[in-house]
């Protein structure tokens, strides 16, 4: 028995001469979040449609919840739930009908699929929205009858391609908060902002779907029990909602405030995960490197940052520049640059050390 929900060893794709994928390796604990953060064409989608087993690798190994990917498909994707990067749904049925269909289709028998469907989109807020036609939805709506829609089968992986890419900052956090809860471990507090499991409900259990605390003394399962529509007549009183493990998630992202939330960040170039840590330690990486500055003319500032010579990159945070230098020569640096920013003819009003952000780390990692 592996201690990993996902291992994926060696993984090559290529498509003619672009190694899209190339000797990617993943080991995905159970009940963690993964991010796999990189710029476009890092290889990102491919690794997760390889994963899935939409695509075939070239090399390589790969085992889903016990299973071999290339010799058990079929039981492999049992186990996985998958939202692409493309709004996928049927836009001329409604919310319930969609996730009815990807319910039946997966296997769920008639007196199942109208609780589980009610009991899912009650968790990612749609359960008022279940009549409009998936057409109608906003951007935010829509990704979350997407990922209601991979959770209906209750997986145990769960594959997220750029799932908040193009909606707004509140429903962002909102996607967040359901995934996050969807890996809370019985007896554990998930931390809502870093996604860190904190061991501090003793005799308490955390329901795996909807997040609410609950006795442990108390065994007995949740009901779940809906109105039958009239055109469904379908017995389903007294529905018991099974205990479900906790699920793990691979999530690409482009969003580094999203990153942070993850257990493990995997960083991609050309094919290749070219980092692996925990956002913490790949930001450690840069500790005592970062400076914060900030003047008038900005585009003043940062040319003349540019120009001495142990600054190795000044990038733009709004009104900022964060300037990562050399190791071990910050102090150097921040002697230096107020005379030649005076010389320069700006105006200098901040230049300090900062705790480097995983933006930092990403547009170092992205110059290799």
């Amino acid at each position: 028995m592996t201690d990993y929900l996902v291992q994926a060893t060696n993984l090559k794709k290529s498509f003619g001469n672009n190694h899209a994928v190339d000797g990617v390796n993943l080991n995905i604990a159970p009940g963690e979040i993964y991010g796999l953060v990189g710029s476009d064409g890092a290889g990102k989608t491919t690794t997760m449609r390889l994963l899935v087993g939409a695509l075939l690798p070239d090399a390589g190994e790969i085992n889903v919840c016990g299973y071999d990917v290339l010799k058990q498909v079929e039981q492999a994707r049992s186990q996985i739930g998958y939202l692409s990067q493309r709004f996928s749904m049927y836009e001329d049925l409604t919310v319930l009908e969609n996730i009815r269909f990807f319910a039946e289709v997966r296997g769920l028998k008639s007196n199942e699929w109208l609780p589980r469907c009610m009991e899912i989109l009650d968790f990612v807020g749609l359960v008022d929205f279940k009549d409009r036609r998936a057409g109608q939805l906003s951007g935010g709506m829509k990704q979350k009858l997407g990922l209601a829609s991979a959770l209906v089968t209750r997986p145990r992986l769960l594959l997220l391609d750029e799932p908040t890419t193009g909606v707004d900052p509140v429903t962002r956090q909102d996607f967040w908060q359901l995934v996050i809860k969807l890996v809370s471990q019985p007896g554990t507090h998930v931390d809502t902002y870093t996604g860190t499991q904190v061991d501090t409900y003793t005799g308490t259990q955390v329901d795996t779907y909807t997040g609410t605390q609950a006795a442990t003394t108390d065994q007995s399962l949740r009901n779940t029990q809906y109105a039958i529509p009239d055109t469904q007549q379908l017995p389903i009183t007294n529905y018991h909602s099974p205990r479900t493990p906790s699920v793990s998630v691979l999530i690409s992202t482009p969003y580094m405030d999203e990153a942070s939330r993850c257990h493990r960040v995997g960083f991609m170039k050309a094919g290749q995960i070219i980092a692996e840590d925990t956002p913490s330690n790949l930001r450690s990486r840069l500790n005592g490197r970062v400076l914060q500055l900030r003047g008038d003319p900005i585009n003043t500032l940062r040319h003349v940052a540019h120009q001495d010579k142990d600054v190795e990159d000044v990038a733009a945070f709004g009104d900022k520049l964060h300037v990562r230098v050399k190791e071990n020569i910050a102090n150097d640096v921040i002697a230096r640059l107020p005379k030649e920013i005076a010389q320069a003819g700006a105006a200098l009003h901040e230049l300090r050390p900062i705790p480097p952000v995983l933006e930092d780390v990403f547009i170092a990692l992205s110059e290799r």
